[in-house]
């Protein structure tokens, strides 16, 4: 007899004591434990998986008094995220990258700060809303993941030449100030890579009838959450504080003409049709000093041969070299494998907020001038970290040329990755299995 297909099943036999010699004959019991909803490439997403993940948007959406659209949407719109970040974790596996329990507890220990609660008071928080700590603990893994995987494949492979900066400066629009801010959402109707005319034409069609019912009144974020393609679909298509660089031309264009609680006109990208929602707009301040800090370093990166544990021995045996007298630059041009600042001893000069990642500005700002760090883990690797002098600085002009290529930076990878996701998605083995919902 054939098994129900996509049933995961378990048989349970009851056993009987022997009587007299004889053993009573054992029942077979079928129970089901869960069903496979999609299959993504080698991966599959359960109901159970797609339940709990529909409940925990449910709670998102109440908590900011925003009505759910119906199940068969709100499934649907989960099932496609959830598809994205299958696909994503897999390619972060193939790249090698890890997300250790440490990693996990930085990062929930940096959420409870912003929150002003210890790690214990923000764990009570959780369980007072429902949520499972283990579960909470998984998604920061998942995140922490892709974040890294990101990092490595999209924002580390992205240039911003000065031809670029000097570029922005001549043509942003000049009621834009560098560090002028925009909260800004949006409903995305995505257009296929190779779309025909009546696909554009239909999504087109799509997108004026949303925008029309905004104007009579419509609620974006509700209209997002049902409607949008975007990745920020389930959270009512917010995309955030963006910065005029980090903003395509178009949009920000349009942004300038509206006043906050307004939305724009369809606008047409490469990538389909959108609506613009100005939430909020913050005016740059007046430019202050900033600290500074003039660091240097040595990185070594794990790999296929050369396990993290490998790496961090070796780190520490260069640490304590450089504790013993010897020269510190000297060992960096040896054995650095971050080839442009290793020709310089190490040396990355003087850095500015918010130039290097995380992991790397938390311990640098820890230390004291000439102090030696202990190895340091970031998306990049592993690193000794060595602080040679601090100081406040006047940074007026480079700190505007700094914003503007961080800004534009920030753009061409949402770009890229967008784009790169797509390539992703197109590629990959995508089979849903929820026609008997």
């Amino acid at each position: 007899m054939l098994m129900k297909p996509f049933i995961v099943r378990t048989f349970l036999l009851t056993i009987t004591l022997s009587v007299c010699g004889l053993v009573a004959p054992a029942l077979a019991v079928i129970v089901d434990i869960d069903r496979i909803v999609v299959v993504v490439n080698e991966d599959v997403i359960t109901n159970t998986e797609l339940k709990a993940r529909i409940e925990e948007i449910r709670q998102e959406l109440a908590a900011r008094n925003i009505d759910p659209p119906t199940e068969s949407v709100l499934r649907k719109q989960v099932v496609e995220r959830m598809v994205l970040e299958r696909i994503q974790l897999q390619l972060a596996d193939e790249a090698g990258v890890r997300v250790n329990d440490k990693d996990v507890e930085q990062a929930v220990a940096r959420v409870a700060e912003r929150n002003n609660r210890t790690v214990e008071e923000f764990y009570r928080a959780l369980r007072g809303d429902g949520i499972e700590i283990e579960r909470y603990r998984s998604q920061i893994r998942t995140d922490l993941k892709i974040q890294r995987l990101v990092q490595k494949e999209i924002n580390n492979r992205i240039t911003v030449s000065d031809v670029e900066i000097e570029n922005f400066f001549a043509t942003r629009n000049k009621q834009a100030q560098v560090d002028d801010t925009y909260r800004v959402s949006q409903i995305l109707i995505a257009v296929p890579n190779s779309a025909t005319p009546e696909q554009v034409e239909a999504a087109k069609t799509k997108a004026e009838g949303i925008h029309q019912s905004l104007l009579a009144g419509a609620h974006f974020e509700q209209a997002a959450i049902t409607h949008s393609d975007g990745q920020k679909a389930l959270q009512g298509g917010s995309l955030g504080w963006k910065k005029p660089g980090q903003l395509p031309g178009m949009f920000l264009e349009s942004l300038l003409a509206l006043q906050p609680g307004s939305v724009s006109d369809v606008l047409r990208s490469p990538v389909g049709f959108h609506i613009l929602k100005l939430d909020e707009r913050k005016l740059g301040a007046q430019a202050q000093p900033i600290a500074q800090v003039h660091v240097r370093h040595i990185l070594l990166r794990p790999s296929e041969i050369r396990s993290i544990s490998e790496v961090m021995i070796k780190l520490e045996q260069l640490r304590e070299r450089v504790l013993n007298g010897e020269d510190f630059a000297e060992l960096a041009r040896a054995h650095s494998e971050d080839k442009s600042s290793a020709a310089k001893g190490g040396d990355l000069g003087w850095v500015n907020p918010g130039q290097t990642v995380p992991e790397f500005e938390r311990k640098m700002n820890e230390l004291e001038p000439n102090e030696l760090s202990e190895p340091v883990e970031t998306p990049f690797g592993l690193h000794l970290i060595q602080v040679l002098a601090k100081r406040m600085h006047d940074v007026s002009e480079e700190r505007s040329r700094a914003d503007a290529r961080q800004q534009i930076h920030t753009r061409k990878a949402d770009a890229r990755y967008e784009q790169w996701l797509r390539r992703m998605r197109d590629e990959a083995y995508v089979n849903y299995r929820l026609e008997d919902e």
